[in-house]
């Protein structure tokens, strides 16, 4: 008996060593998608979410790291095709929910509520499918003609700076940071989100710092029109915006006067919208520029 109870101790043990990666669907289309698998026994997304928010507490309650990751009932059939699987199989579904805990978008299950994990999670593959795609037109640029350079290689480089300096330029506070780029496909948007202590390093999502900064450097590199707007929050203060153009790869300061035009316009109908109350429409400041071709 004394054995046993042992060795229940130990798999017990080797449990908390084992982390588990949970498969999750996150809106109703996808799960209408996987119920046309006979072994895909949920017939109602929200008490499938339910399902899914017990499981995530049961594994934290045996002390289990886990990972949530956003399943994708088109990347699971095209996975099963060509991995020669029967789509129509939890041993396939787990085979795919193990391959997307390495390249897929995922989150670390903390304890968070279903409601706040999904848009996480959503939030987080979008991230992932910004970069991928930024990180292409970067990897098309192609070389300087003057110079031969990689056009990709130094644009991100400038780009890195570039975030350096506008969060140096920041004063302390949280700073929610969005940066849009027009391209021929579709538009490159990437937010971010730092939070800036006096005589700390700032604090940030290292993913979503790559993806701000990939979509910076394309916008560089592809010399689009495109900009930055930084909203500042900081407790017993008005929220701060400044902004900023991209020209011909730079960075130009927005006066107070364009940043109020910027936000207090509406971008599908151009008519003027009434100024968010609490809001101060600040200038932007100037941001070094090191590209010699400028």
């Amino acid at each position: 008996m004394a054995q046993t109870h042992r060795t229940g101790s130990m798999r017990q043990a080797l449990r908390r060593e084992a982390p588990s990666t949970v498969g999750l669907l996150a809106d109703e289309q996808d799960f209408a998608a996987m119920r046309r698998y006979r072994t895909f026994t949920f017939d109602d997304h929200t008490a499938y979410l339910q399902q899914v928010e017990g499981l995530l507490r049961a594994l934290t309650a045996e002390e289990v790291h886990t990972t949530v990751a956003l399943f994708d009932p088109e990347e699971y059939e095209e996975f099963c095709t060509a991995a020669g699987l029967d789509p129509d199989s939890a041993d396939s579904r787990t085979r795919f929910t193990a391959g997307i805990a390495a390249v897929g978008a995922t989150v670390p299950y903390t304890g968070q509520p279903i409601d706040r994990l999904v848009p996480l999670l959503i939030n987080a593959a979008v991230c992932r499918a910004t970069l991928e795609y930024a990180t292409m037109v970067l990897a098309e640029a192609g070389e300087c003609a003057d110079c031969g350079q990689d056009i990709g290689t130094t644009s991100f480089d400038r780009a890195s700076r570039a975030l350096k300096s506008l969060l140096d330029g920041a004063e302390c506070g949280v700073h929610h940071l969005v940066c849009s780029i027009p391209t021929e496909d579709e538009p490159l948007l990437a937010v971010l989100h730092v939070e800036s202590g006096e005589g700390a390093r700032p604090r940030l999502d290292h993913t979503e710092g790559a993806a701000f900064v990939t979509v910076l450097a394309a916008g560089m590199a592809l010399e689009s029109p495109g900009g930055i707007v930084i909203r500042t929050t900081v407790p017993g203060q008005d929220d701060r915006v400044r902004g900023w153009r991209l020209q011909r790869g730079r960075l130009l300061p927005l006066t107070a006067g364009e940043v109020f035009s910027a936000y207090c316009t509406d971008a599908d109908t151009g008519d003027p919208v009434a100024p968010e109350p609490g809001v101060d429409h600040c200038a932007g400041y100037a941001i070094p520029d090191d590209d010699p071709h400028h």
